[in-house]
């Protein structure tokens, strides 16, 4: 009985404490919001200048009052998350922490510095080379039949999505690296599963693109598999070595 009390309370622990770090990674994220709330105009202008480059003149549309101040709200959001991200970060780590070894807690430090510029190097990526192409490509899809005049909450969703799931994808290699350090996966293991990795890609990538076209699904992907590449070489260069009997 006292064996099953004390297991109790160990789970009541660490409810107490995912508790704790959810809290507070929340607090982070709204004092990003409050942040970038002050800049919500520069916000949506560097958000739809990949659209200005391709449709310098293109206009876009709201259909409701509402609808101009929701996406501003939306917007400074959604960039206080990449400011929160590198505390957010630590309170996934401090949460994982306590059931490591004391060698392995060392990796915070990278897991939290790579892992936040990981995150922004994603989202730039997708900002400056795939969704310009993206858009370009199912702009200019219609022809000259229809003319192209995307609503501006359509575009916000598309971006967003586009961007925050490059954000998360290229934490692959971050993943990597800190269970290669730990010793467990290896470069050889994790080529052994490229094959279910590229499945896994594509499903992803049909998961998280707002659009069904394959070729947004594809320019997912296709990072995807690149950066889980990088992260077999990151085991095979920092892996842990396995001593031999």
């Amino acid at each position: 009985a006292a064996e099953d009390s004390e297991a109790r309370m160990s789970f009541l622990d660490h409810l107490e404490e995912l508790r704790s770090r959810l809290v507070k990674s929340i607090i982070a994220l709204a004092a990003g919001f409050g942040v970038c709330w002050g800049y919500h105009e520069e916000i949506f202008h560097f958000m739809v200048s990949p659209l200005r480059a391709n449709y310098p003149n293109l206009e876009l549309i709201a259909t409701s009052p509402t609808e101009t101040i929701m996406l501003y709200m939306k917007m400074s959001f959604f960039a206080g998350i990449f400011l929160a991200a590198p505390f957010v970060l630590y309170q996934v780590w401090a949460f994982v922490a306590p059931g490591l070894y004391s060698n392995e807690k060392a990796y915070a430090i990278p897991f939290i510095v790579f892992g936040s510029a990981f995150f922004v190097a994603g989202a730039a990526f997708g900002h400056y080379v795939l969704f310009p192409m993206t858009f370009k490509f199912l702009g200019e899809f219609g022809g000259a039949d229809i003319k192209f005049m995307p609503k501006v909450e359509d575009y916000y969703t598309f971006y967003s999505w586009f961007l925050l799931a490059l954000g998360l994808v290229f934490q692959v290699p971050v993943i990597i690296f800190v269970l290669a350090r730990i010793g467990l996966v290896t470069a050889g293991f994790l080529l052994r599963q490229f094959k279910w990795a590229v499945l896994v890609a594509f499903i992803v990538a049909a998961i998280v693109t707002p659009t069904p076209d394959m070729v947004t699904q594809t320019l997912l992907a296709l990072p995807m598999i690149a950066l889980y590449l990088l992260g077999v070489g990151i085991a095979a260069l920092f892996g842990k070595k396995r001593k031999r009997s």
